[in-house]
């Protein structure tokens, strides 16, 4: 075929360790990393023919590119949100206009992107938005509010923000998808959270007459736009994901193999437990790939993996006994602390039932969606 690449590719896997051998993990680093990927067409190949700067590929060749790329140990992406998420909302949505001028940056990895989705006292409940958006003189809005759990807004050009355009407005109705720079100075303020990781994955983000310009799908779509957006956030990237969930769960063999904690019968048994979810996690992921129109599968497929994460988090402690307590080196007051893999696997899955979706909001979209049953009362914003 021609496509660059075939399934355990050498070459490929040999250029991730000469750059990785030569990088850190700064923010830096990880923008000339996405530039590497976009220069050589390695992004957007699900986008299909359009003129974007992407390669095209096929269903089948974009799940051997994203698996590849996850078991050659490449560096965490940066650019997956433009990418996965924003990318495909504008094909769907998008004027022409917004697909020439957004499209071809993500691709080449030069504009990174964040989701302005949740905000504190309605975090789960999407269409609970208060940020705001009023329209200009000029035609543009002034975006005001506040947006939480903003992964990757540090080092982020653009932000995609729901807002309420329409005063009065409540629930799902009078909502927006606007797309926000990042780099207006008094406007814009990203504040980071200190997780218990000691990382600052996520962000607080602060608009204040925030200028936008572009609105996807034309105003008061807002809500349609959202929702299609987190119909992408399945796919191809579950089974790239679920490689990573294996290298984890080898690892943590691996220490009971040399710990001699194997041989506890009990813990043994929740070893190969593990080792069947993830395998029946991969069916389910290959059995609903590229289908449409089933309401459940993206809320099955994010409690199966969330919790199978985090109880192999509690697992890998659980191997180490006494010493998963201490951490790789003597800690000082003055000093932050620091966490080994499996410490950091644990503390960090914690919030892998949250994010993205709680556990409870799947399970409700289930009931409601795929069951039947009544639906549970909303507030009223």
């Amino acid at each position: 075929m021609d496509f660059g690449f075939t399934a355990g590719d050498e070459e490929f896997r040999a250029d991730v360790r000469a750059w990785l051998s030569e990088h850190a993990g700064s923010a830096q680093d990880r923008r000339a990393w996405e530039q590497t990927l976009g220069k050589a067409g390695w992004i957007g190949l699900g986008w299909g023919e359009g003129g974007f700067g992407n390669r095209v590929a096929t269903l089948t060749q974009q799940v051997v590119w994203a698996e590849e790329y996850a078991r050659s140990g490449a560096p965490a992406r940066s650019g997956h949100i433009g990418e996965k998420l924003l990318a495909p909302t504008l094909l769907a949505h998008g004027s022409e206009e917004q697909k020439a001028r957004f499209l071809p940056p993500i691709a080449l990895g030069e504009e990174l992107w964040c989701q302005g989705y949740s905000e504190p006292g309605a975090g789960s409940d999407l269409a609970g938005v208060r940020t705001k958006a009023e329209r200009a003189s000029d035609g543009t809005y002034r975006v005001t509010g506040q947006k939480i759990w903003t992964s990757l807004a540090h080092e982020a050009d653009w932000c995609f923000v729901l807002a309420r355009t329409e005063p009065g407005s409540r629930r799902h109705r009078g909502l927006s998808f606007l797309l926000v720079p990042m780099d207006q100075p008094g406007r814009v303020e990203v504040r980071p959270i200190r997780q218990m990781t000691g990382t600052s994955e996520f962000n607080e983000v602060f608009f204040e007459g925030a200028r936008a310009e572009h609105v996807v799908g034309g105003e008061g779509a807002g809500w349609q736009v959202a929702m299609s957006l987190l119909g992408f956030e399945r796919g191809v990237s579950t089974l790239a994901q679920q490689i990573g969930f294996a290298g984890e769960l080898a690892r943590v063999v691996g220490a009971a193999v040399r710990s001699g904690a194997v041989e506890d019968p009990v813990l043994r048994d929740r070893l190969v437990r593990q080792w069947a979810e993830l395998r029946v996690m991969r069916w389910n992921a290959l059995r609903t790939l590229g289908s449409s129109g089933d309401a459940g599968a993206p809320s099955v497929a994010k409690l199966l993996w969330g919790g199978w994460h985090q109880r192999l988090g509690e697992l890998a402690m659980q191997v180490r006994g006494a010493s998963a307590s201490a951490g790789p080196r003597e800690w000082a007051p003055s000093t932050p602390y620091e966490l080994d893999d499996a410490q950091h696997l644990f503390l960090f899955s914690r919030a892998d039932t949250i994010y993205g979706g709680s556990d409870q909001v799947q399970r409700t979209i289930i009931a409601e969606r795929v069951l039947g049953l009544p639906r549970e009362p909303k507030g009223v914003v």
